[in-house]
């Protein structure tokens, strides 16, 4: 699909899948297209050409269907700041028609923790709170789809590790799609990684395999012996490409990476009688792999 705004492209040709029982993270540096696929996917805006569906069914032909089925965090997270938390999340219940409003409004102050500040007035909460309030309404009606844009802006790190848990239960029975920032949450709960840069999708894969096709088609190896050896004797380990010298006796051992050559430097060390303090594969970090395809 493709959204323009005049003679500029906010989203262009964009085309991909989101599967059940999948956490699909959506990155991008700001403005490169992100809010917009979501505002499309959720029916806010249309888009200009192409076509997009939920569950089958059309975002333009079908949207209250869609709506019906997704939940939705936008980023910037609009809530009735004058009403309290529990009377809000009854109130976008019966908006939404859900059986056992009190029973159901129950359920999502507990899963999203908000147990203590469930009778306070939603403009008193500080925004981490506001954020499990937004994802509690998003959750409310039991969505098959979750999009949620910065689900885990302004949360402390205790509150961090409970919602990326909760994110992680609903992507095995939901299709998650979440935008952030945070690349530690990337590698902590996605699937697989959907980069978009200047409208345009850039990367579309597992983290694996991201990390692996931008490493440069090599893998290295870092290592520390105890004793002195010469990169002569390195360069006899099968499949070792080139060394390079740390300072010490700590060493990079570059190879291709379609051999992980652990095992042979272990054996190497074993049969020339080196102490071995360290050995470790060096892998590409998702903020590498975000830099190349962005930059």
């Amino acid at each position: 699909m493709t959204k323009e705004y005049g003679p500029q492209k906010a989203v262009s040709d964009v085309s991909f899948e989101a599967k059940k029982g999948e956490v699909l993270g959506f990155l991008g540096p700001n403005g490169a297209g992100k809010s917009t696929t979501m505002k499309i996917l959720t029916c806010f805006i249309p888009q200009t050409a192409g076509k997009a569906e939920v569950c089958g069914f059309d975002v333009e032909a079908d949207p209250l269907e869609v709506r019906r089925r997704i939940g939705y965090l936008p980023e910037h997270n609009p809530l009735y700041k004058d009403m309290y938390v529990r009377e809000y999340l009854g109130f976008v219940a019966r908006l939404h028609k859900v059986p056992n409003v009190e029973r159901r409004v129950g359920e999502m102050v507990e899963l999203t923790g908000l147990g203590r500040e469930q009778h306070k007035l939603i403009g008193s909460l500080s925004k981490g709170y506001r954020q499990r309030v937004g994802l509690a309404q998003a959750m409310l009606h039991d969505p098959e789809v979750l999009i949620l844009d910065e689900p885990t802006s302004g949360l402390d790190p205790n509150q961090l590790v409970e919602i990326r848990s909760v994110i992680k239960q609903l992507g095995r029975e939901k299709t998650v799609i979440f935008s952030t920032h945070i690349m530690q949450e990337v590698t902590a709960l996605c699937d697989r990684v959907l980069i978009i840069n200047k409208g345009k999708i850039v990367a579309n894969d597992s983290i694996e395999h991201l990390q692996n096709r931008s490493g440069g088609g090599e893998l290295v190896v870092t290592v520390e012996f105890q004793q002195s050896v010469a990169a002569s004797k390195l360069q006899q380990i099968r499949h070792v490409k080139r060394t390079a010298q740390l300072g010490g006796n700590r060493w990079q051992i570059i190879a291709d990476s379609n051999h992980d050559i652990r095992a042979d430097v272990f054996r190497f060390s074993v049969d020339n009688q080196l102490t071995l303090l360290e050995m470790h594969k060096e892998v590409v970090s998702v903020e590498d792999v975000f830099t190349q395809l962005t930059k």
